[in-house]
């Protein structure tokens, strides 16, 4: 006899705490996507739906009860009894202190001027963030070398959405990431100009990128 596909899913759950409230997870879920399904509200920038989850940015943090670390909830899964806040005074000054960061290395050290609108834009507004307090990036050139395919690198967050795309998605390992700290940056094949590189203009980089630091070029 056929098991009740409701008793099944039933059991399959995972009952945890969001926000004070009782809420389900599903088989596989993180944090961040059962909060996405339940309607509330985490800022995320390198996470995209159908990508494996990074944890790079740091936006999505969360406080987990009997943890001394805040968690990327992009990646942490729940756990039966978990108790988790999004909105703790913790998680909520690490969030808005993140966005402010990532809004200091903008262009002018404020919003993107290639996406109106970016992702970046949408979340520093839900958490009221205005102009940041930290001094900006000495800005890298932009690369319009290729005839599809805008780089503006100082608009970059180095969320590695786009090496993931290129790599994992469309498989053509094109972009890559090189250096260290602050001279950290994506690059194309060996560092080259992206209008010489192996790039076969699929557009993937582009649809990923939150911010415009890739985007269709002026005359594309």
């Amino acid at each position: 006899m056929a098991a009740n596909p409701r008793i099944v899913s039933e059991q399959q759950t995972i009952r945890f705490k969001l926000d004070g409230r009782e809420a389900d997870a599903l088989p596989g879920e993180t944090i961040l996507q059962a909060a996405m399904r339940l309607g509330t509200e985490i800022p995320y920038l390198c996470y995209k739906e159908g990508y494996r989850p990074d944890g790079n940015c740091r936006a999505c943090v969360v406080e987990i009860k009997g943890e001394r670390a805040l968690a990327p909830s992009c990646c942490r899964r729940p756990t039966d009894g978990m108790e988790v806040s999004s909105t703790s005074e913790r998680a909520l000054h690490s969030q808005k202190l993140v966005l402010e960061l990532l809004l200091s290395d903008m262009p002018s050290q404020g919003r993107s001027p290639y996406t109106p609108r970016s992702e970046l834009d949408h979340w520093a507004e839900k958490l009221a963030i205005d102009r940041p307090r930290f001094p900006g990036r000495q800005q890298p050139r932009a690369d319009l070398t290729h005839a599809a395919i805008a780089v503006n690198l100082d608009a970059c967050i180095q969320c590695n959405r786009c090496v993931r795309a290129c790599r994992e998605e469309q498989v053509n390992d094109v972009i890559g990431y090189a250096f260290r700290g602050p001279h950290s940056q994506i690059v194309f094949d060996l560092d080259d100009p992206m209008g010489v590189s192996t790039c076969v203009a699929c557009g993937e980089c582009v649809q990923a990128c939150p911010t415009g630091a890739l985007m269709p070029a002026e005359n594309a």
